[in-house]
């Protein structure tokens, strides 16, 4: 076994070092051995931890996260959910649903704490300073540049009722979703520290391996991170097919997990879970792990609007029937896809994964995952992190758009796959059904191909006066809506947009060359905007400053046309404050088309042709100061039946109409 997971850890190295970029990092190895008090929900535990200090600086001090003590009343994570439940945007308050003001009323024995009792470092004993849910070391010995200290520290904790993210006793009845549960050290990286409080958001994390050891009631089957070690000896539907588990005396078992080149470590415990796995490819198996407790989810199913219950015929038998089925199948509709996410975004490293009932909506860990329900979208989104964010890293507070919008950009495509049509296709389905609904109607002629609800989302908030820039930290955003619009959707749209900008095929390589390049290595906007430019041969420091640093919009219209010496010109105006190259298609009597591609001055660069055997005509690049442009054709105006600005509508200008001109002859 120990061979096994040296070998594991060294592909896993030798894979990340393939063309990567050579920037230091941090580097971590834990060694935890945890009891689990079922009785009353108290947790204790000891922590060994070898601290690799790769950067060039003198660190006197590290910091810790203790997540769960943010879950007490009067917290920060309590102050700023009431806080903004207090605000209405679309006449709702503005607070997370699943938070609200819940922690106010925890009770004792209800809240959250991690209290480390004592810390040492190389056997020596230090000083520490509570800042809520951060942890202050001050070290009474500094860590050198590339030197490695070794950590020593012991706690207690106390699982909350599951408000965020972990707890216990969720709305499925599933009684501890462990995650954010060790005291967990900061990143440090070429920014300096990152002790960032949990308030709402996510989380950033240093690379390392993980030996984790949880002692429990017999009763309960664990799921976790990583692979368990002598499944033989442990069973719950871990041990090799016919084989006979034999298992130590007594009520409690210790269940020993290793993880190779993880940046956090999640777990989650039920005496009622079904277990299920799957093999699918070189060894790899996936499994699910869920109850089904009716009275939970009756009452999850009372809590639904009108028209969720109607989409099951108002009866909860239907609706606890369709959950059944979403977590039998969900092993099954995994195996289909993961060919195809292999190769588009790079191939999944790791030998497992875990898709597990708990928490509150769908929460992504590695090499497995917190679902509340198992439907698909939720599941491919939640599965899709292990690339976006489990495999790039990337500071979440920072950069949250790379992290949930790349996922939902990359989910619609893997769903798209997985259903056999597009997002554009779906809307046009419902729109034949609803012929007369305004918005399927007004939704069709907008969206592009892929990512329709994206564009959608972000079209809304550009409108509403409440956008803010992608660069702000993601817990200080003025309302909820503005985050999670810039954060899923603008940042879904950042991707889908740029296949307009560089063409489709060029921004498929940028993402396998984004994943070859930058997998285990913490990449920023910038380092992706690199990867982006080099394959695409074109200047894009422009498309990240105005997409990222800013909130203008882009508004191109077709300006006015007529017919000059037999030939047609036609004037295009940007009424925007975002400038973009420009596609514009003719369509003419005798049904054939030309492309007129007008390079934008700050690319120094234009795309290739993306349709085969479709005339192209490119023409010297727009300079981004002019506000107007005329291309010409030789056909004569009257021949002339539609002009239309970026027919793809992959292009997120805020003002469609103006895009397409119709002529009726």
């Amino acid at each position: 076994m120990k061979r096994t997971f040296l070998s594991s850890v060294a592909l896993l190295f030798a894979a990340a070092a393939i063309a990567q970029p050579d920037r230091w990092q941090q580097r971590v190895k834990y060694q935890m051995t945890v009891d689990a008090d079922v009785t009353n929900n108290r947790l204790s535990g000891k922590q060994k931890l070898a601290y690799t200090n790769n950067s060039p600086d003198t660190l006197d001090r590290v910091f810790y996260h203790l997540y769960w003590n943010a879950f007490q009343p009067n917290s920060m994570m309590d102050n700023r959910s009431r806080y903004l439940g207090q605000q209405l945007v679309n006449n709702r308050p503005d607070w997370d649903g699943r938070v609200r003001d819940r922690i106010q009323h925890l009770q004792p024995d209800e809240i959250g704490y991690q209290h480390v009792k004592w810390i040492k470092m190389n056997g020596v004993a230090q000083k520490t300073i509570l800042h809520e849910t951060i942890l202050e070391v001050t070290l009474s010995k500094p860590i050198l540049p590339r030197s490695t200290v070794n950590f020593e520290l012991e706690f207690e904790a106390q699982v909350p009722v599951q408000i965020r993210r972990s707890g216990r006793d969720n709305a499925e009845g599933v009684r501890y979703s462990m995650s954010q549960w060790y005291p967990k050290i900061c990143e440090y990286d070429y920014e300096g520290w990152h002790p960032t409080p949990y308030v709402a958001r996510e989380f950033y994390g240093v690379w390392g391996d993980y030996d984790v050891s949880i002692t429990i009631d017999k009763k309960y089957t664990i799921a976790a991170t990583g692979y368990l070690q002598h499944p033989e000896k442990i069973g719950h539907g871990y041990e090799p097919a016919g084989s006979k588990v034999i298992a130590p005396a007594g009520d409690h078992l210790t269940w020993n997990f290793i993880a190779p080149n993880v940046h956090d470590f999640v777990w989650a415990a039920d005496p009622e879970y079904i277990h299920l796995s799957k093999q699918v490819r070189d060894g790899m198996v996936l499994h699910a792990f869920y109850k089904i407790s009716n009275e939970a989810l009756r009452k999850q199913f009372e809590g639904y609007s009108a028209r969720q219950k109607q989409q099951y015929g108002n009866n909860a038998e239907n609706f606890i029937a369709s959950y059944k089925e979403d977590w039998e199948t969900v092993l099954d509709k995994a195996a289909k896809v993961l060919p195809f996410m292999d190769k588009t975004f790079g191939k999944y490293p790791y030998k497992q994964y875990s898709f597990i009932q708990g928490g509150d909506g769908g929460m992504e860990y590695p090499m497995a995952t917190l679902l509340k329900g198992a439907g698909t979208d939720v599941v491919f989104h939640e599965w899709m992190h292990s690339w976006y964010q489990m495999m790039m890293g990337t500071n979440e507070s920072e950069y949250a758009w790379m992290d949930e919008g790349f996922t939902s950009y990359a989910e619609d495509l893997v769903s798209a796959n997985f259903y056999g049509r597009s997002t554009l296709e779906a809307y046009k389905a419902a729109l034949q059904r609803n012929p007369s609904d305004k918005n399927l109607n007004d939704a069709v002629n907008i969206i592009p191909e892929n990512n329709g609800d994206s564009y959608l989302s972000y079209f809304s908030l550009a409108k509403s006066g409440l956008e803010e820039p992608m660069t702000t930290h993601a817990d200080h955003f003025n309302t909820n809506y503005a985050y999670s619009t810039a954060a899923y959707s603008k940042g879904a749209l950042f991707m889908e947009q740029l296949g307009y900008v560089t063409g489709t095929d060029t921004r498929n390589r940028i993402l396998l060359d984004y994943y070859n390049q930058w997998r285990f290595k913490h990449p920023n906007v910038n380092d992706f905007i690199r990867v982006a430019e080099k394959a695409s041969g074109m200047k894009l420091d422009w498309y990240r400053e105005y997409m990222v640093n800013t909130t203008k919009t882009i508004d191109y219209a077709i300006d006015s046309l007529w017919e000059e010496a037999g030939s047609t010109k036609i004037r295009i105006a940007n009424k925007g404050k975002m400038p973009m190259p420009i596609d514009l298609q003719l369509t003419f009597k005798d049904g054939s088309r030309e492309m007129h591609y007008v390079p934008m001055s700050l690319m120094f660069g234009s795309k290739p042709a993306e349709e085969q055997g479709l005339t192209r005509i490119v023409y010297p690049e727009w300079n981004w100061t002019n506000q107007s442009y005329t291309i010409e054709t030789r056909h004569k105006l009257s021949e002339i039946t539609l002009a239309e600005i970026d027919p793809s509508k992959r292009m997120a200008d805020v003002n469609r109409k103006d895009n397409r001109l119709e002529l009726k002859w």
